[in-house]
């Protein structure tokens, strides 16, 4: 008794600790960040473009290249990523090639960004001949997020209730009035909050962009998704590359950080209130 007694507490000491490790780096990471950046964050900053001068350098043309990222980002995953759980969670048939697929798609979701990058560089840029625009980096920010969200669908189906689909084959409904009806109210909060999360992720990544060669450099704003374009993890990525030559691009890349993570903690509460506002028992 005394042993287990004594594993017991040293298991919570290391557990604690770990805690406590992981809170005193972040603490110092957003100390360092913030005591950088917050200074030179104002409306000069947000509404410029991109200039070699870090005095007059701003962040326009970045925010609105992960605007229209995200324009096609968004419809894309949603689009596939729902419709193919509903294709595999209600629609395919039990067997071997439903748990293939399935298995498939988990592991996908943790193969590392920039392999999709590469693919990406393969598909879209090189074999389509796209070049380095919205559209290419929008489809290959999709692949990697794509996995993420069927899994998180599926999931999300899987736990409505199996009595309210047959209350409403046992009322006569199709199964696709069911689907549309019964099944996809009941869960798409948990599928709006697992596509938001996914949506965080794309917004923050760098790799498979750089891959691809997206460029942060003083390009033209982006007006639509056929334009080039850069984004805030890219401008991040580069004024930090750049620091070592000049001092104050790493305070513009600390200012471009605080910008990104209150846009992710916008995005992460979305998801929160999304959640609890429509989440029901049954």
């Amino acid at each position: 008794m005394n042993m287990r007694v004594m594993v017991n507490t040293i298991a919570r000491a290391l557990f604690l600790l770990a805690t406590c490790f992981g809170i005193i780096v972040l603490a110092i990471l957003l100390y360092r960040v913030f005591s950088e950046g917050l200074s030179w964050i104002n409306i000069n900053f947000l509404t410029n473009k991109l200039s070699t001068d870090p005095a007059i350098a701003g962040i326009l043309g970045a925010i609105l290249g992960t605007v229209w990222l995200m324009i096609v980002v968004a419809p894309v995953t949603m689009i596939l990523g729902i419709g193919t759980a509903i294709y595999l969670e209600l629609y395919a048939k039990k067997g071997f090639i439903q748990t293939l697929i399935r298995t498939n798609i988990a592991n996908l979701a943790g193969v590392p960004s920039i392999v999709y990058g590469i693919l990406g560089m393969t598909v879209f840029v090189r074999a389509l001949g796209m070049g380095n625009i919205v559209l290419a980096g929008g489809l290959t920010m999709s692949l990697l997020i794509l996995p993420i969200t069927i899994v998180a669908s599926q999931e999300a189906i899987r736990a409505v209730p199996s009595h309210l689909s047959e209350g409403s084959y046992g009322m006569g409904a199709t199964k696709w009035q069911t689907i549309k009806n019964i099944i996809l109210p009941a869960a798409i909060p948990s599928i709006l909050t697992g596509a938001i999360l996914s949506l965080s992720r794309a917004i923050g990544e760098t790799a498979p962009l750089v891959v691809i060669g997206i460029p942060a450099l003083l390009i033209p704003l982006p007006g639509s998704i056929m334009d080039k374009f850069t984004v805030l993890p890219m401008q991040i990525y580069y004024w930090t590359l750049d620091s070592t030559m000049v001092a104050e691009y790493a305070n513009l890349a600390a200012a471009t950080i605080i910008v990104l993570l209150v846009l992710l903690l916008i995005l992460n509460m979305t998801a929160i209130i999304i959640r609890n506002k429509y989440q029901k028992t049954y």
